[in-house]
């Protein structure tokens, strides 16, 4: 009996509670809910593309329990807009009670439809709570971006390619983009095939999603025709301000010897995996050093997750290019090539993780599609009024492996190193100097700072102008930038 009489009492002190909670509802118009915010904007989302999530909250600041009797999304199921109320999707939803000092999540996503609008424009709708007859509205908006896409539509040796003609690339293709919108590559690598040319018009964007780069394959060409007023900028899909400088969202621009020299005038190379990988076709490790080259002319390659140039058996000149922060290396040369840098700024002051390893590594091997080291000797790379520099104590290094050579020559440089710097490969250096070199590193300016050590210690070399076009002085500064 005692047993029982305990089941009774518990049976009825549930029933109270519950009596009790469902009292405890509110339907005091004067209650009404509170939020993280009165609206949301996404930043600009490329049409067709979802967008990342974003997230508000609902909150019941009154001690009763309140029922929210409509949430929804003002345009339906027509909207761009998605939402998801506290794990449960679907741009309507009914009787959602919040309890009292307690609060929900609302999710939210945007994926803007197409139009014919070339400049960015704006989407917006509402999300609108009904409680107790009253209505509260948060307001939602997002800028959207028509491009032109190529999507990933076959496989070439297990990689995914696009042509730039979205089909087959049958015979060659002379190909102009025009700064009209940006254009989106997914889902694999925009693919110039043999005889295939592109030429970028200056203030062209070209964005890379997710692993996704450009493969100029054996024979194809590239010319990029930035200005310093407009540059050619590669960089990811992630437009949001967060993701400005967030390194490693797209794979790389991959260049195999063409029929031409690819050149890159004022590009911005950025937040890629490696920025560039130019080598002779990896498929055939027998290839003799490229016929052409790849010319670099007042360009940045920065904030790339692993290598910001890796070059094999290449050709590769560049003057007046700024080539920072990767989390590796800025500049990688794994066996064979010739390599000349002029008036260029290699700065490695990596700040999103630990970095044990060298602006500059040379190599003179490197393992082949077949797992096999191929040997190959560097036949040159020197570096002319370059500053070399960073938040490592060795900021140049290189290995080799015998029988070969790594042909280097440092003239007329900073460079930072605790390694010896004597011999016939380094000439007039000067050696970690006590002197602030950059302005302001951290914010990725590179311009010299006052008493720099690398103002007028060059020499002429046929540089009359720096990066941002100022006429250089005789003697002129190291580095990209004139002082």
């Amino acid at each position: 009996m005692q047993k029982l009489t305990g089941i009774f009492i518990l049976i009825i002190a549930v029933t109270f509670m519950f009596s009790c909670r469902k009292d405890n509802i509110s339907t005091d118009g004067s209650d009404k809910l509170d939020f993280s915010t009165d609206s949301v904007l996404f930043d600009t989302v490329f049409t067709t593309f979802g967008s990342t999530t974003k997230r508000f909250k609902i909150y019941n600041n009154n001690s009763s329990d309140i029922i929210i009797s409509d949430i929804y999304v003002e345009k339906g199921t027509g909207s761009q807009f998605r939402i998801n109320v506290d794990g449960t999707p679907g741009n309507s939803h009914k009787d959602v009670l919040i309890r009292g000092k307690d609060s929900l999540f609302v999710f939210l996503e945007v994926t803007i439809d197409p139009n014919n609008i070339l400049s960015p424009f704006v989407v917006n709708d509402q999300v609108h709570f009904i409680t107790n007859g009253n209505k509260q509205t948060i307001q939602l908006a997002a800028w959207g971006q028509n491009a032109h896409y190529y999507v990933a539509n076959q496989s070439v040796g297990g990689i995914p390619i696009v042509y730039l003609d979205r089909d087959t690339s049958a015979g060659p293709l002379d190909s102009v983009w025009t700064d009209d919108k940006p254009y989106v590559i997914y889902g694999g690598y925009l693919t110039l095939d043999a005889n295939d040319k592109l030429t970028i018009d200056k203030g062209v964007r070209v964005h890379c999603h997710n692993g996704s780069g450009i493969w100029v394959y054996q024979g194809g060409n590239i010319i990029v025709n930035g200005t310093k007023e407009d540059p050619v900028t590669f960089q990811g899909t992630r437009l949001e301000y967060d993701w400005q400088d967030v390194p490693g969202q797209w794979d790389r621009i991959w260049i195999n010897d063409g029929n031409a020299d690819n050149v890159f005038n004022y590009a911005v190379i950025k937040n890629a995996f490696i920025g560039i990988q130019a080598e002779t076709l990896p498929f055939n490790p027998s290839l003799p050093t490229s016929s052409n080259k790849l010319r670099l002319n007042n360009c940045e390659i920065h904030n790339n997750s692993a290598v910001g140039i890796l070059a094999k058996n290449f050709v590769i000149t560049d003057t007046n290019s700024v080539i920072s922060n990767s989390g590796q290396y800025n500049l990688l040369v794994q066996g064979g090539g010739e390599y000349y840098f002029n008036h260029t700024t290699i700065a490695n002051f990596w700040a999103d993780g630990n970095r044990e390893t060298p602006s500059i590594f040379l190599q003179n091997y490197y393992l082949d599609i077949n797992n096999a080291t191929q040997v190959r000797d560097i036949d040159s790379c020197n570096f002319y009024n370059c500053i070399i520099d960073g938040n490592e104590d060795v900021e140049f290094d290189y290995d080799v492996l015998s029988p070969g050579t790594v042909n280097f020559k440092f003239n007329n440089c900073i460079l930072k190193t605790t390694n010896s710097t004597s011999g016939s490969n380094y000439l007039n250096l000067i050696v970690n100097p006590s002197a602030t070199t950059f302005v302001d590193e951290v914010n990725h300016d590179y311009h010299l700072a006052s008493g720099s050590a690398a103002i007028n210690t060059g020499f002429a070399s046929g540089v009359l102008l720096d990066k941002d076009g100022v006429t250089r002085n005789n003697p002129p500064d190291l580095g990209a930038y004139e002082k």
